[in-house]
């Protein structure tokens, strides 16, 4: 099992910025992957970025040039650097692993609001 604990979350002005963080324990040995989705209200989970064992980075279109994910295998956590948010930003953010490329695991979301 794989523990992943999000933090970081809140409400913030458009244009401005928040990090999340998400720490990870447990049987964190073979995660292949980790990356955030959000989830918008009446909307389906979508991926905004994902980070490979190898450092292979992908970002949804919506989040290019502003957010940043990254991975700090020494305190086994993982950050998203949000700037220049929008509204539509608004959502509870996941934060996820994949390990053996098989078991996909799900921390509890925390919840961005970005007000206009």
């Amino acid at each position: 099992q794989v523990q992943l604990v999000e933090s970081g979350g809140g409400l913030v002005q458009a244009g401005g910025s928040l990090r999340l963080s998400c720490a990870t324990s447990g049987s964190i040995f073979g995660i292949d992957v980790m990356g955030w989705y959000r989830q918008a209200p009446g909307k389906q989970r979508e991926l905004v970025a994902e980070v490979t064992s190898g450092r292979s980075i992908i970002y949804a279109d919506f989040v290019k040039g502003r957010f940043t994910i990254s991975r700090d295998s020494a305190k086994n956590t993982l950050y998203l650097q949000m700037n220049s948010l929008k509204p539509e930003d608004t959502g509870v953010y996941y934060c996820t692993a994949l390990r053996e490329r098989i078991f996909r695991y799900w921390g509890q979301g925390t919840q961005v609001t970005v007000s206009s």
